[in-house]
């Protein structure tokens, strides 16, 4: 007689066939408990992870001033209960990557210098975005931080001083010495809030606009400051519940907008050329130009347009600085009489033509308002002015490397002169949750207003978690600079809407069928369109933490860019010591994982807020402290 195998087809006797069945499946029913048991344990959120409430990793570093700032290594525990699993890419297993040359610590790959020179001069065409093209252009290097660099200071201190290690550039302390723009005082920079047109400091400044349009009531939260120098505008509105988006070429002002992300400041690389700005329409309450040098009555007055498109109906714009109270200037700005009331004069027939209507001038300001609909300006189309025309019918919305136009983009229609175009907002801070208009008038395929106040509710216990069990130093004050990669409605931005200490910069990608960045910028928010196969229009080292919520996934299921290049960038604009969290599926996780070691961060696997049997897993990664070495 053969031995019985398990697997051997033989027959048995009836009855002890039923026992085995029996023995099987209670054997079974016991195991499954048990792991349900061992599962429910590990769930606890306790066990997840342990990290220091006030201290983040530091390595390659005995600067006892660094030191005190951020502690000690140890205190950063990054243990995960739960590391899931995934495919073995060999090419990623000893993955490692090089630091470039020190020449790239200050690198801005589609706002390169030498690059922009192949373009045409023409309305500062070569100061947009430009790319590298091909992957030979591509570096694949880690950019270095100069040596000496170190954690800038906290908020609200870093609003009014900056490490010199950390931006080395003396050149606006010469060049705009008079205008209070920037000091150099031994090892930091001191910003006294000056400005071309407020030497006396910003904060006057704007009390002079505050008492003429309505900065303090709620109803103006978001700004676009246009040529922003160092942001000082921007900068001081924030204690007015303010939010300022501000931008600047990079020119021949050394590192101006490095200058104001260094100090906590939201801002960013970009330029008024060919290209619309990278925001949605009706998207600001406020727009302001100091001495921007934007011409404003050429090229049929295509760059008013823009700033018709992207403010909000009912929203206003400030000029000050030339042409404004020229009788009084026009010496100083060494110009004639003539030339500049030329130019006034055009500025105030083009805003006119607009249907924009002066509210005031007074001394060095002058301000005007955008009607809150068209109910009247399409009408005078025909009657008064035909120049310029209202734009053809188009997404308006759309701005991702799309031409501007010299026309007026059309406001959603009204059928009473009192109706606010497209809805009225509420006044912040409860506009930050309250069923923005665009989703309440169903302008939003898919997000009812169901849909959006449960986004809201996910985003609070998600930030919650972040706060309580992965990164507690994320709620702490520990981190000012935020990037979400993909912002969706808002929600993880509205999780910080108290907190004064943080400012989360909102991404949207260009290439998404419906975006919903207009929602965000309605809730109180800014956030650009981007691809996140091209670089961020900022410097290095300009955020303190990126939140990436199934950025990996969505971009490898349009295989559009390799996620290392992706990982390069994001590497590319994290400080040193900054942190990470990547939310997405695990075994895209694990190939994440794998090309982040190989980056210098030290990461860890945490499970999702619902404990581990939720296939999306937390990756919690931290940016480890080196800087590059001078070849003297």
């Amino acid at each position: 007689m053969g031995k019985d195998f398990p697997a051997s087809p033989k027959l048995h006797a009836p009855g002890g066939d039923k026992r085995r069945n029996l023995s099987w499946i209670f054997g079974a029913g016991g195991l499954c408990f048990f792991f349900y048991i061992l599962g429910a344990w590990q769930q606890q959120p306790s066990s997840t992870v342990k990290i220091d409430t006030t201290r983040v990793h530091l390595t390659h570093c005995d600067r006892p001033e660094q030191q005190a700032a951020v502690g000690d290594a140890s205190s950063l525990d990054f243990s995960a209960h739960h590391a899931g699993g995934g495919d073995d890419d060999p090419a990623l297993l000893d993955l490692a990557f090089d630091s470039c040359a020190l020449k790239f610590s200050e690198y801005t790959p589609c706002e390169d210098i030498e690059r922009s020179l192949r373009f045409d001069r023409d309305r500062l065409i070569y100061r947009e975005r430009h790319c590298p093209a091909q992957d030979s252009e591509r570096l694949r290097c880690l950019i270095p931080a100069p040596p000496g660099y170190r954690n800038p200071f906290p908020w609200p201190k870093s609003r009014d001083f900056a490490w010199y290690a950390n931006v080395p550039h003396k050149e606006l302390t010469v060049e705009k010495a008079v205008q209070n723009w920037i000091q150099y005082e031994g090892d930091r920079f001191k910003f006294p809030g000056g400005g071309t047109m407020f030497p006396k400091g910003a904060d006057a400044y704007i009390d002079d606009i505050g008492k003429l349009v309505p900065l303090k009531d709620g109803s103006i939260r978001t700004a676009l400051d246009t040529g922003c120098g160092v942001a000082s505008f921007g900068a001081f509105l924030l204690s007015r519940n303010v939010l300022t988006m501000s931008f600047a070429p990079r020119d021949t002002h050394e590192g101006q907008v490095q200058f104001a992300l260094e100090r906590g400041v939201p801002a960013m690389l970009g330029v008024m050329a060919s290209q619309r700005l990278l925001y949605p329409a009706r998207a600001f309450d406020l727009a302001h130009c100091s001495r921007c040098l934007i011409p404003w009555k050429d090229y049929d007055g295509v760059y008013l347009a823009e700033v018709d498109r992207v403010l909000r109906p009912g929203g206003y714009w400030v000029l000050s600085g030339p042409p404004v109270n020229w009788q009084t200037h026009w010496k100083g700005w060494q110009r004639t009489q003539e030339d500049l009331l030329g130019e006034m004069t055009a500025i105030e027939e083009l805003a006119k033509a607009l249907c924009w209507k002066k509210v005031v001038e007074r001394g060095n300001l002058a301000v005007w308002r955008k009607p809150t609909n068209h109910y009247d300006c399409v009408r005078n189309r025909k009657k008064v002015y035909r120049d310029p025309p209202i734009c053809k019918a188009e997404d308006a919305d759309e701005a991702w490397y799309k031409p501007m136009q010299a026309c007026i983009t059309p406001l959603p229609a009204v059928t009473e002169r009192s109706e606010v175009s497209g809805g009225k907002l509420a006044k912040w801070p409860s506009r930050a949750t309250e069923v923005p208009p665009r989703v309440a008038t169903g302008l939003v395929p898919g997000v009812t207003p169901d849909v959006y106040e449960a986004d809201t509710k996910l985003w609070n216990e998600r930030v919650g978690y972040y706060k309580n069990s992965v990164i507690p130093p994320l709620g702490q004050g520990r981190y000012r600079n935020i990037m979400d990669m993909n912002a969706g409605l808002g929600g993880f931005a509205a999780a910080f809407a108290n907190d004064n200490r943080v400012w989360v910069m909102n991404a949207q990608s260009s290439f998404m069928d419906n975006t919903t960045l207009g929602v965000i910028y309605e809730r109180g928010f800014i956030g650009v369109y981007h691809d996140w196969c091209e670089a961020f229009s900022t410097y290095p080292r300009t955020y303190d933490f990126i939140h990436a919520n199934r950025v990996f996934s969505m971009y490898r299921a349009r295989n559009k860019c390799d996620l290392v290049d992706i990982l390069l960038e994001m590497d590319r604009i994290l400080r040193p010591e900054g942190a990470v969290i990547i939310r997405d599926e695990v075994d895209v996780l694990n190939k994440v994982k794998r090309i982040a070691s190989g980056m210098k961060w030290e990461s860890r696997m945490v499970d999702h807020e619902t404990g581990p049997f939720n296939r999306e897993k937390i990756l919690v990664s931290v940016k480890s402290y080196w800087v590059g070495e001078s070849s003297g």
